[in-house]
């Protein structure tokens, strides 16, 4: 697929996923969702590549799907509209890479969800989020899904059933948000988190990833037994013995990404 709506970069160790339609604030149109659903499946098998910046062109993020693509449809289209999307959505956690979002302006509806799917996000000071389906008569029920997992319940269904703007200090108090910046240092502050998390072994944070979103909703018996077969398992691959040695020994670990 040539890609027009999105733009794919790679960088050493980071791979940025630029949403490149800023004259509708990037909204979620088919092609964008496919474009990006492309994007994210080629760079899970990509060995190259240890965190992936997911970004907006333009002021602002991203507005949600693109209305305009949903009026009078049937059931079947309004159906396949919201799986492709969900698929694209579940990916972000099925990649083996951690998945930042870089936030500025507006994350609205299905933009906020993408932001709330995403492993860590890092948004700058101006930056708002909102949940807004209802006052158009569409309850945001697939960004719901997402937003109750990222801040708990009370503090979503508030945002759904207001539609209000919540703006980033607050969405960062409530978990939907690793970090505030200033909105100058905000592509650097989001390449620098991206960095840090790089110089790990990509196997070791595909592990850790997987195993996060295994145990995260299950009973503490169940994680807890989950996590100890995945941790035994961990210690077995080449990198951990190899962190281990490099920890005793008091030097660098050299990854081999097994």
């Amino acid at each position: 697929m040539d890609y027009e709506r999105i733009l794919y970069e790679a960088r050493g160790p980071i791979a940025y996923l630029t949403l490149n339609h800023p004259q509708k604030a990037n909204a979620l149109s088919r092609r964008m969702i496919a474009e990006i659903t492309q994007a994210l499946e080629e760079t899970a098998g990509d060995e190259e590549i240890k965190v992936v910046v997911i970004r907006g062109a333009g002021k602002h993020f991203c507005a949600g799907h693109d209305l305009s693509e949903m009026k009078a449809v049937g059931m079947r289209a309004a159906q396949e509209i919201f799986h492709r999307c969900n698929c694209m959505m579940k990916l972000l956690h099925e990649i083996p890479q951690p998945v930042i979002a870089q936030v500025q302006g507006m994350a609205t509806a299905a933009g906020c969800q993408l932001v709330a799917w995403c492993d860590l996000a890092v948004a700058e000071e101006g930056a708002r989020f909102a949940t807004p389906g209802v006052r158009i008569g569409l309850f945001c029920t697939t960004p719901m899904t997402a937003l109750s997992r990222a801040i708990g319940r009370k503090a979503a269904l508030e945002m759904l059933f207001t539609g209000k703007e919540v703006p980033a200090a607050e969405a960062c108090r409530l978990g939907l948000v690793n970090r505030v910046v200033p909105a100058e240092r905000l592509a650097a502050e989001t390449e620098g988190l991206a960095t840090e998390i790089s110089h790990a072994s990509r196997l070791v944070l595909a592990i850790g990833k997987q195993a996060f979103y295994a145990q995260v909703d299950v009973t503490d018996e169940r994680a807890l037994d989950y996590a100890k077969h995945t941790i035994a398992l961990n210690l077995l691959a080449e990198d951990a013995q190899e962190g281990i040695r490099a920890f005793l020994e008091k030097r660098p670990p050299v990854w081999k990404n097994r």
